[in-house]
C-alpha cells in the first residue's frame, strides 16, 4: 500500500501557525496546505484501497484549516492595527498615563511611534 504525504501538509501547518502574525506568512502557508491536503484526499477518495494512511490526511487537512483560521484572523489583527495605529496608541496612552508607576520615560516611545506614524 502506499502513504499520502502528510508529512508536508503537517509541516506548513505549523508554518502557518508559528507565523500567523507575521505579514500574512503564515496564512500563505496555511493556504498551501490545504490545497496539498485536499488533492491528496482526492486521490485517496478515488481509490481509497491503495491508500493507507487516509484517515491521517483528514487530520492533517483539519489542523490546514485550523491553521488558515489561526493566521486569518493574525492577519486581520494585523490590518486592523495598520488602519487604526492612531487610536491604538492612543488607548495604550491612555490605559498608562495614569498610573503612578510607569514614567514618561517608559512612555517615550510610544510617544516617538505616534510621530512616525503622523498621529502627532
Amino acid at each position: 500500500m502506499q502513504k499520502l504525504n502528510t508529512t508536508v501538509v503537517y509541516i506548513l501547518s505549523i508554518v502557518g501557525f508559528l507565523c500567523c502574525c507575521i505579514y500574512g506568512i503564515g496564512t500563505v502557508a496555511a493556504i498551501i496546505a490545504l490545497v496539498i491536503a485536499s488533492k491528496e484526499l482526492k486521490k485517496y477518495n478515488e481509490n481509497p484501497d491503495l491508500y493507507s494512511n487516509g484517515k491521517a490526511m483528514k487530520t492533517a487537512k483539519t489542523v490546514a484549516i485550523i491553521s488558515l483560521i489561526i493566521s486569518l484572523i493574525g492577519l486581520a489583527l494585523i490590518v486592523a492595527f495598520y488602519f487604526n495605529q492612531c487610536a491604538f496608541y492612543q488607548w495604550y496612552i491612555d490605559a498608562f498615563a495614569d498610573n503612578p508607576n510607569v514614567t514618561e520615560e517608559q512612555l517615550a516611545p510610544l510617544y516617538q511611534a505616534m510621530e512616525e506614524a503622523g498621529c502627532m
